[in-house]
């Protein structure tokens, strides 16, 4: 089974990852990596993924998009992956 991983922004502008399940949104596994910059590497976002009990799905790169809350507005860069739980993982 797989699921979406999404890196963005939280509300103060730090970097986050968190894994979209079945599951409450309240309940999704997240990983804040507590800095606007820079970007997470891929290294660390693997590792935040792996601290998660995920791994990227077979075949998955990370998708960018870019999006604007308003013409004036700031832009918010959101990027996802497709990840499936670590066999074992708890």
């Amino acid at each position: 089974m797989t699921h979406s991983a999404r890196m963005t922004n939280s509300p103060f502008g730090e970097w986050e990852i968190y894994v979209v399940n079945d599951g409450p949104s309240q309940g999704w596994p997240t990983y804040e990596f507590r800095r606007i910059q820079p970007v997470p590497t891929l290294t660390e976002r693997v590792a935040a993924l792996t601290e998660l009990g995920y791994e990227e799905a077979d075949d998955a790169v990370w998708e960018w998009q870019e999006m604007r809350n308003g013409p004036r507005a700031d832009v918010t860069l959101l990027a996802s992956l497709d990840v499936r739980p670590i066999e074992g993982a708890s």
